[in-house]
């Protein structure tokens, strides 16, 4: 399986298991809501970043940050529809245009800082 696919397959689901949990915790305690959404967002912006920075591969970030962002929205719509609430079919455009949007760039944009830092690091000789 190519890189791309195996990082965005795992990124999008990464992203919809948190975006399940955000709903739960929003239906269940909404007070308690703030939390949940940092923890969520900074799980899959440090997943994305470190997972470039030690990629010792040719991967092509961007192709992986729409894979997931697609990935995300479908499986997020329907976690939210089987476990929390009675999200309906008419969420799935949302969730495969805006939403799909943000998680892609949620992975690309920490994704490509990882990458370079990573990449200097190995390239910068030794003392």
């Amino acid at each position: 399986m190519r890189t791309w696919m195996t990082r965005g397959l795992a990124l999008g689901a990464l992203h919809a298991v948190a975006q399940v949990a955000v709903a739960a915790v929003r239906v269940h305690s909404p007070e308690a809501l703030a939390l949940p959404r940092v923890l969520a967002l900074s799980v899959l912006v440090i997943a994305a970043a470190a997972w470039a920075f030690f990629d010792s591969a040719d991967t092509n970030w961007l192709i992986a940050a729409v894979v997931a962002g697609l990935v995300a929205g479908v499986l997020g719509v329907v976690g939210q529809a089987l476990l929390v609430d009675a999200t309906e079919l008419s969420a799935l455009g949302v969730a495969l245009t805006g939403g799909a949007a943000f998680t892609a760039l949620l992975v690309l944009a920490p994704a490509t800082l990882g990458r370079a830092l990573g990449n200097r690091l190995r390239a910068s000789p030794s003392p």
